[in-house]
């Protein structure tokens, strides 16, 4: 075994904390572990390692070596990457986090459009209103709505997702129509407890300034589709990001209220994904495929 591979032996038997988990993770027995790491030592001429019967750590040189190790095996790995990936089409995995709803509605077809011109590009898409860890759960790119907020990650805007309030117009026949913030006080507005924030809207005026108005309803979920079928049936009044609406206020089955306002804070689509020196083909490719895509939202001027 080469120099570079007992290196990546050591890696593996610091992440494991253990000869066996290493043994386990790299197919090779305990044997074959433990001697690699005496190689490794005997070259290096230091002790990487402190063994005991129940834990193995590294030592202070060993945490030094780790650490440096790991960047440079890194390095190494993205070096062949971008390799493979010049001289070859996009290749490998690709893992994709969406909203549901957003996903089902309007990327699909972006999605499956993006498998067919890279058909050597393993994607695993995702369709999910959590927030997902981009870094624990394994994750090349995030699909989020909402406020930028400072963040580890790189983000690159998709489009614009205000938040509409509206209802239908056999709702506001027989209940008016709401003028000013304050009337909302008066209606059946219905609430989405999803992001188990309070039952409020918040608002700002063509001249920048803001608000916000308390609001009471007798129908809640955390579906948005839920609440959209909701208000169609002229239950209250709903406040929802468009991709849900869209459609309905083409149609004139809903309505906008108070449409010389708009939600507060302003909310976006941006694709998101962990910095890196060198980021792969094919993640680079889906951005561009999205964003493209995401010109085209029935929304967007």
């Amino acid at each position: 075994m080469d120099h570079i591979s007992r290196v990546g032996v050591f890696l593996a038997v610091v992440k494991a904390a253990s000869f066996n988990g290493a043994a386990n993770a790299l197919g090779i027995t305990s044997s074959a572990v433990s001697k690699q790491i005496q190689n490794l030592e005997h070259d290096l001429q230091i002790k990487l390692l402190n063994r005991t019967t129940r834990n193995v750590s590294p030592t202070e040189e060993g945490a030094i070596y780790y650490e440096r190790a790991t960047r440079a095996l890194e390095d190494l790995q993205e070096a062949e990457d971008q390799i493979n990936e010049l001289k070859s089409r996009p290749r490998g995995p690709l893992k994709v986090s969406l909203p549901q709803s957003l996903g089902i509605k309007y990327y699909g077809d972006a999605i499956a459009s993006f498998a067919a011109q890279y058909p050597e590009v393993e994607l695993d898409v995702s369709l999910d209103d959590r927030l997902v860890d981009i870094a624990t759960e394994g994750f090349d790119l995030a699909v989020r709505i909402g406020s930028l907020k400072d963040t580890s990650l790189i983000a690159r805007r998709m489009a614009d997702c205000p938040l509409v309030l509206c209802a239908s117009p056999a709702y506001l026949q027989t209940h008016g129509v709401p003028q000013q913030p304050d009337d909302l006080a008066h209606h059946n507005v219905l609430a989405f407890t999803g992001n188990r924030g309070p039952h409020e809207w918040r608002y700002t005026d063509s001249a920048g300034e803001t608000g916000q108005v308390s609001l009471q309803g007798n129908f809640k979920s955390d579906s948005g589709e839920i609440l959209c079928q909701a208000a169609l049936k002229h239950i209250g009044i709903v406040i929802l990001p468009i991709f849900y609406v869209a459609r309905h206020l083409k149609s004139e089955d809903l309505q906008i209220v108070l449409p010389h306002l708009s939600t507060f804070p302003k909310r976006e689509i941006f694709a998101v994904f962990p910095p890196s020196r060198f980021q792969p083909t094919r993640l680079r490719l889906i951005v561009d495929h999205l964003v493209a895509a995401s010109k085209q939202l029935p929304w967007m001027p």
